[in-house]
């Protein structure tokens, strides 16, 4: 009797749902799809196996995309997505629907509202007070710590310099962490000296967790997600991380209020202390409202700024034409000269730059972004977008595109933003684009020039037994963000002998 009854409301529910997505499955006619989608899981089977094995999926997904005009779908579950591989038909999503997609919502158990993923409402008015903050005139006060900490991260490379492959990841990660600390919070963390510290343990552990829910959708479910070991863990992680930072505003609110927000012209102000000035002091935003941003700031700078660097440095140890042309560059701005790095030596370095793009181009450290439709719209390309469905921008099919980029498009060729840069200005977004784009583009890109240019003054990259061969594609793999399968190995060999 049991049976029957359970038999006759999983119709029940299977019809509702058949009746609830007409809409989406008229959507899904127009778009075309090779790959099968399964009555109830959709495509949910194919983000079973290795975080490679998840990564190809989405390439795989980007590919079909570029094949038919810019568009493909999938089902996940019961909640459609669109996937849009063509600029013009992703700037018009990126400027027609705010809403990020609610997969991007997991995030919130760290960051709370935090502005990156937060709503409509709450986004709107916390981009007008963080806007000033990364301002040309800020950024530039920061080149100094790039500089020291790429300094401590150069000590810590001569230690494995001239012995063989080794991963440049941990180094990356350091110098970005500490670099970024800094900068966001104006505290001196040290992980770079001390690989063990908590916060640093606990920001990874937790960032592994987060991946691994995004890309195994039965974990979309908070229900389910609860049950198990992962939640009990994360919660731990999120525990330490939010402890850490809500120590230190409270300590800069009072050191601040000690001084009467006065400090001297010469001395750095960090993107804490900016935001708790922009905002309106003791009476803009709350301890909380700080402590989001910022974790915000901590989050999307040192993945981001760490994974591109290690792509570009893994690339550059393949492409030894390519890295001669930068020592060229970098001999031309210091000579044989040690000194520092300033910020008025960044804009200078503009091949390195065009190198940075073209890692980025190809590698792009977050190769999706997804955003969530409220009205029915019509694309430039005709498609009808229903309401209630996910649009997922997919970065990496994008900057794949020959439509914009031409037939080298699988080339690494940095010259390519100087004699042929994209024909559409959403053709190249490693950053995102439009209204919610990163505000951190900037800041990323001058932290990643100046470790670079720091590591190619003193030493020469070469590649590793596994990424010799420079016709290979990098094996990538998607944990929050798409990484490199083994790890960024390189050797690096000192330019004084």
């Amino acid at each position: 009797m049991l049976w029957q009854i359970f038999l006759v409301c999983l119709t029940v529910w299977m019809l509702v749902l058949w009746w609830q997505n007409r809409s989406k499955r008229r959507l899904c006619k127009t778009i075309k799809s090779d790959i099968t989608n399964y009555p109830l899981i959709g495509m949910t089977y194919k983000f079973v196996g290795t975080n490679e094995d998840r990564m190809k999926t989405l390439m795989d997904i980007g590919r079909e995309a570029i094949k038919y005009n810019g568009w493909s779908s999938m089902w996940l579950g019961n909640h459609l997505f669109a996937v849009v591989a063509d600029p013009i038909e992703a700037e018009f999503v990126l400027k027609t629907y705010m809403e990020k997609d609610d997969v991007l919502k997991m995030t919130q158990q760290l960051i709370g509202n935090g502005s990156i993923f937060a709503s409509v409402p709450i986004w709107k008015p916390r981009r007008k007070v963080l806007a000033p903050t990364f301002a040309l005139r800020n950024l530039n006060q920061f080149v100094n710590v790039f500089q020291q900490e790429s300094a401590v991260m150069l000590d810590q490379l001569g230690t494995v310099a001239g012995k063989g492959p080794f991963s440049i990841w941990k180094f990356m990660t350091s110098y970005t962490m500490d670099s970024v600390c800094q900068t966001t919070l104006g505290s001196h963390v040290g992980v770079q000296t001390q690989r063990d510290h908590p916060f640093l343990q606990n920001f990874e552990k937790y960032a592994q967790i987060l991946g691994a829910r995004i890309l195994q959708p039965w974990l979309h479910s908070n229900f389910i997600f609860k049950c198990t070991n992962y939640y009990t863990r994360s919660v731990e992680h999120v525990g330490v991380i939010t402890d850490f930072v809500s120590k230190i505003i409270t300590s800069k609110r009072a050191a601040l209020k000690q001084n009467n927000n006065e400090q001297s012209a010469n001395e750095m102000r960090s993107f804490l202390e900016l935001l708790i000035e922009s905002s309106g002091g003791d009476k803009g935003y709350t301890d909380v409202e700080l402590l989001e941003e910022s974790l915000v700031m901590l989050v999307a700078g040192t993945d981001t700024s760490a994974v591109g660097a290690s792509f570009t440095a893994v690339m550059l140890s393949q492409h030894t034409d390519v890295q001669d042309k930068v020592y060229k560059e970098l001999q031309e701005v210091f000579g044989d000269s040690d000194r520092p790095i300033t910020a008025e030596d960044l804009p200078r370095l503009k091949y390195l730059e065009a190198v940075v793009k073209e890692t980025l181009r190809l590698y792009p450290p977050v190769p999706i972004t997804a955003r969530k439709t409220d009205v029915e719209r019509v694309t430039p390309a005709g498609i009808k977008l229903v309401s209630d469905v996910g649009v997922i921008i997919h970065m990496w099919a994008i900057h794949r595109n020959p439509r914009y980029w031409g037939a080298d498009v699988e080339d690494f060729r940095p010259e390519r933003f100087f004699d042929s840069p994209p024909t559409h200005p959403a053709a190249y977004m490693p950053f995102s684009y439009g209204p919610r784009n990163c505000l951190g583009y900037q800041y990323a890109m001058m932290s990643m020039k100046t470790v670079m240019a720091s590591i190619l003054r003193k030493y020469q990259i070469l590649p590793s037994p596994e990424t010799k061969d420079k016709n290979q594609p990098l094996r990538v793999q998607f944990d929050v963000m798409m990484k490199h399968v083994n790890n960024y190995k390189i050797q690096l060999v000192s330019r004084s002998h």
